[in-house]
């Protein structure tokens, strides 16, 4: 019998073939994370550990490893107020966090601890200029929603969102450091480009990218 994950790729990967992508994510159905579980590597050694790593194997993430990840960049730490695990330039919570999987481009929703469908296509060579990042099993694409920033100027809200970004892929390279995982937080990025190709709405825009996978060898 298929699982729910096999079940909802399978609808990405078929669709994606009659409806450009757009439609087939879509018909998608969210994915559920598993509760995420903590570490037990002491934060020194974290940080002893922490390193970028730019070759990875083929392997995908299991889903469990996925679930702490995405939980650990900028999950729900305190349940009743909503609040991160990252901070936020005036509590604006603007950063999103953006899969580039090999079967399509879905959104971490911290509310629901779930994937989101949101384009049946296979991005990841989009989401950089270095070689690597077509062939990664996962690219984060950190994007800001201007919005959310209020009524400020539009280079304010790329500094405090690229500032609080920078939060987010630190929690990530920790966890990745805990887990055994390669990471790399990278600037290289045709922004406007991507942002286009993802189809975001407007003043949303992309900050950074950050790829992350098993160690190659």
């Amino acid at each position: 019998m298929m699982t729910r994950r096999e079940a909802g790729l399978g609808l990405l990967s078929a669709a994606s073939l009659v409806a450009g992508g757009v439609l087939a994510a879509a018909a998608a159905a969210p994915i559920d994370l598993p509760k995420p579980t903590l570490s037990s590597k002491p934060l020194a050694e974290a940080l002893r550990d922490r390193r970028s790593i730019r070759e990875f194997a083929d392997r995908p993430l299991p889903l469990p490893l996925l679930s702490g990840l995405l939980w650990s960049a900028f999950g729900i730490n305190r349940p009743r107020s909503g609040d991160r695990t990252a901070p936020s330039w005036r509590h604006a919570i603007e950063t999103e966090v953006y899969l580039a999987l090999p079967d399509g481009v879905w959104r971490y929703d911290p509310g629901g601890h779930r994937l989101m469908p949101h384009l049946a296509l296979d991005m990841r060579a989009q989401t950089g200029t270095q070689d690597f990042v077509g062939r990664a099993p996962l690219d984060l694409v950190y994007v800001a929603d201007g919005i959310r920033m209020g009524n400020v100027a539009a280079e304010e809200k790329r500094l405090y969102a690229f500032a609080d970004t920078g939060f987010v892929g630190q929690n990530v390279y920790l966890f990745c450091a805990a887990e055994g995982l390669a990471t790399v937080f990278r600037g290289s990025v045709d922004r406007d480009a991507l942002g286009r190709s993802l189809q975001l709405p407007a003043e949303h825009f992309v900050t950074f990218a950050q790829t992350v996978g098993f160690p190659k060898g």
